[in-house]
């Protein structure tokens, strides 16, 4: 199957031996019911794929439906896949799963990642200077103004210390209200700039619809600086930046409405200074 075949939100890029692995939300089953699990689609050139399903949920998984996000990422030679998972009666929370291979049958590690307390969505992965970080979402249905928080890993891929607030989704100057008061923080991905500059591509509701900012920093733990316009500003979202033959690609979902029209896109991409710019 091709690109504008597959039903996807929340596209992830993983390239591994010159492979590519796209991960992504069952469009299917993103908004309810009962969720099958995850799927991959594995490509040699980037346009025709191949859909195996990678993960299915045991009869003894916490949870069952809005199975959301996963992306994949390579970990001292392994591949852990972070997502977001939902339980009527239970939190939104987010869990990892591991395999040895990108495209095998991923086993959720014992716990979730994220705090019973929180409803917490698209958790990411950053790695430097021999730290370990996840970045996630504290859902604006609990806190009303979306969060974005950060909190440091162990070599178990668990939170060790405190989780620290970044930003809320109302401080960046495109973010608009869904309803009274209410801002939407969705799918961060971290890159290192040339320039040293560390970027975040993340999504909320902008005056066209959903759309995906940009916020720059010196270092993980910020002061984060939110740029005035977002990269993509009409009906498309949940992004991040792969590299292929020395060029960088960005992937998102679009469009975002109707359920079931949502398709991956691939558009090239550069950096300019402190930010990414389309080519």
């Amino acid at each position: 199957m091709k690109l504008d075949e597959i039903n996807l939100r929340d596209p992830f890029i993983l390239i591994e031996k010159n492979q590519f692995y796209l991960y992504g939300s069952y469009g299917k089953e993103a908004w309810g019911g009962k969720a099958s699990g995850f799927y991959v689609y594995a490509s040699s050139d980037g346009v025709h794929f191949n859909e195996k399903q990678i993960f299915k949920p045991s009869k003894d998984f916490w949870a069952d439906e809005n199975f959301w996000a996963p992306e994949v990422h390579k970990i001292n030679g392994k591949f852990y896949l972070f997502a977001s998972f939902y339980k009527k009666g239970h939190k939104r929370r987010c869990h990892i799963l591991s395999c040895d291979t990108p495209d095998g049958f991923y086993e959720p590690l014992d716990d979730p990642l994220t705090s019973p307390d929180f409803d917490c969505l698209d958790a990411t992965y950053f790695e430097e200077n021999g730290h370990k970080y996840t970045v996630f979402c504290h859902e604006w249905v609990q806190c009303r103004d979306g969060e974005m928080l950060l909190a440091e890993l162990d070599d178990q891929l668990k939170i060790v210390g405190p989780v620290q607030k970044l930003f809320n989704a109302s401080d960046a100057p495109w973010t608009r209200s869904i309803e009274k008061d209410s801002f939407v923080t969705d799918g961060p991905f971290l890159r290192r700039l040339k320039n040293g500059k560390l970027v975040m591509l993340w999504s909320s509701v902008g005056e066209k619809g959903y759309a995906m900012g940009m916020s720059v920093a010196d270092k993980i733990q910020g002061p984060w600086h939110h740029v005035q316009k977002p990269l993509i500003d009409s009906d498309g979202g949940h992004g991040m930046i792969f590299e292929k033959d020395d060029k960088l690609f960005l992937t998102y979902h679009m469009p975002n409405h109707p359920s079931g029209a949502e398709r991956p896109h691939f558009v090239q991409i550069k950096e300019d200074g402190d930010q990414l710019i389309l080519v």
